[in-house]
Order: C-alpha cells, then sequence, then structure tokens
C-alpha cells in the first residue's frame, strides 16, 4: 500500500510538523513508543519512509511496553516488527499489578497507568541511545487535550509536538501533530495493521474525554473547518487578550499600553516619542507561535 493517496497526505502533514518544529534532524535515532494501536503504527510507517527519503542519516526503532495486562498479545507485534523488518524492543514490567493495587475497583487506571508507562519509557530511551522519543498523538488528541484542560483544569495547555522532559533527559515529539484521526484510522485499515485494543486492563474509559470527543465530533459534523480551526488557534496566542499576568509581561503587554497612556497625558505622539518616523510598536504583539508557549 505504500504510496498510495492517504499515505501522502499524512506525509505531507508529518513533514509540515517537523519542519515547523524542528521533530526530525540529522543523525536522529528516533524511539517510536507502539501501543498496539492505529496511532503508532501509522507513525512508524511513516518515519520509516521519511528515514528512507530524507537524505541524512536516521535510525528509527520501535518499543513496545508489556505492562503485564492479562491475556496482552505481544507475540502480535513481535511478530509484525519481525516481519518488516523493524529493530523491535520489548520490555516487560508489571505495572498492571501496581494500577489494581492503587485504584480502587471501578475506577479509571488511565492516568496512572500512563503515568508509570512514561516513566518507563523515558529510562529505556536513555539505555538505548534514543536522541528522541515519538508519540502517536495527533490533531483530534491535541485538541481535545486543550479543551480537557480549559474545562476540567482551568488551563490553556494542550500537547505541544516538541518537548523536554522534567527530567531534561528526553526530547518527546509528536510528528502527527498535523494529521487528522479519521485520515489515520482509514490509513490503518488500509495497510491492514494487527490492531490491539486499548481496554485489556478492564478499565473504565476516560468518560470526561469521551465527553470531549463527541462535542468536537458534533461540531466538526456542523463545520468541517472546527477541528483545523482549533488546531490553528492554538498556534495563533493573543497574548492582549488573555488573563495570564506571566504571559502579559513576557510579552510587555501592560509596558506598553503604560507606555501610551504616559505619552498621551503628556500630549506628545507616537513619533514624537521614538525620535520622528520611527514605526511604533504594535500595542497587539504578533501572534505567539505554538513552540514559543509549548515549552513553557
Amino acid at each position: 500500500m505504500s504510496g498510495s493517496r492517504l499515505e501522502k497526505i499524512l506525509l505531507n502533514d508529518l513533514s509540515r510538523a517537523s519542519k515547523d518544529f524542528g521533530l526530525i534532524e540529522p543523525n536522529d535515532r528516533i524511539m517510536v513508543g507502539i501501543s498496539g494501536g492505529k496511532d503508532s503504527y501509522t507513525l512508524l510507517h511513516l518515519l520509516r519512509q521519511v528515514q528512507r527519503k530524507c537524505g541524512f542519516p536516521l535510525s528509527i526503532f520501535a518499543v513496545t511496553l508489556d505492562q503485564g495486562h492479562p491475556g496482552f498479545p505481544g507475540h502480535v507485534i513481535q511478530e509484525w516488527m519481525d516481519a518488516n523488518g523493524y529493530e523491535f524492543h520489548m520490555v516487560r514490567r508489571d505495572t498492571y499489578s501496581i494500577v489494581q493495587e492503587k485504584i480502587p475497583a471501578g475506577k479509571t487506571t488511565c492516568s496512572l497507568c500512563s503515568r508509570l508507562r512514561r516513566g518507563i519509557l523515558y529510562d529505556v530511551a536513555v539505555e538505548l541511545g534514543a536522541t528522541k522519543i515519538a508519540l502517536g498523538h495527533h490533531r483530534d488528541d491535541i485538541v481535545e487535550t486543550l479543551l480537557l484542560n480549559l474545562f476540567y483544569s482551568g488551563q490553556l495547555k494542550a500537547m505541544p509536538p516538541r518537548l523536554r522532559s522534567d527530567d531534561g533527559r528526553n526530547t518527546v515529539i509528536r510528528p502527527l501533530a498535523y494529521c487528522a484521526e479519521e485520515q489515520i484510522i482509514e490509513f490503518a485499515e488500509e495497510m491492514k495493521f494487527p490492531i490491539i485494543p486499548c481496554d485489556l486492563c478492564g478499565s473504565q474509559p476516560n468518560a470526561q474525554r469521551q465527553q470531549v470527543k463527541r462535542l468536537v465530533a458534533q461540531l466538526h459534523e456542523l463545520n468541517p473547518n472546527v477541528k483545523g480551526n482549533m488546531l490553528a488557534a492554538i498556534g495563533n496566542v493573543r497574548p492582549t487578550h488573555l488573563l495570564d499576568p506571566k504571559l502579559r509581561e513576557l510579552y510587555g503587554v501592560d509596558r506598553i499600553e503604560a507606555a501610551d497612556e504616559s505619552l498621551v497625558a503628556l500630549g506628545g505622539s507616537d513619533d514624537d516619542a521614538l525620535g520622528g518616523g520611527c514605526a511604533h510598536p504594535a500595542t497587539e504583539p504578533a501572534p505567539v507561535p505554538l513552540r514559543v508557549l509549548g515549552q513553557a
């Protein structure tokens, strides 16, 4: 199926994201986290195409974490990786028992499970010499996370395409940041990836994320530009129209406004204050690129 219309669309989106945020660079050794889902398989496949065409040294390898979930068919992933010639590492850590012990029955285990998984993957990346960890989050994940943080945690943040981990040892990248989930679903079906269900642990699904997902889908059905507009909005931030004092201070919003007020009180003009003939800084700063805010 290589070279299909969908593959070209997804590769183009991945390439744009890489160019915008410096995701894939010469001499990178990229570790791709493989969960067995459509997103991670698609990411690995696309990165191999980039590797073949990029014209500079680039290596990729895949890692799957077997967390001890009963019935986890790790052999399915192993056999597919072997058949397709990928460097692959199956890492086994029993986090399932820890989660079952810590989380009451009937409660969602996703949060603790993901934190444990992330810590292990960070360690594995260092052990295997990875320069970056690539995760399969796509456009829909990013806009849904934006709304989840807005509605339920009082924060205006999403998932940055490139992020330095808190421990400073790893760089996490999301090359599918511009890719639409519906196209990934179609591509995964086209490629016949051996998908493993994500509910093996028996945990309840994240109800809040599912609600937000339905909301975005309903809005997108009414206006097919909604998801694209939301993604664009994350990269088109107007500090003058937000309430974060630190952000306003960072971009000098209130200093500019105070200077303008003082100038008016003195009866001067913008040109007088700046020596004449100079362009005055815009009172509404240019949009802040996502790459700046994403690293905060």
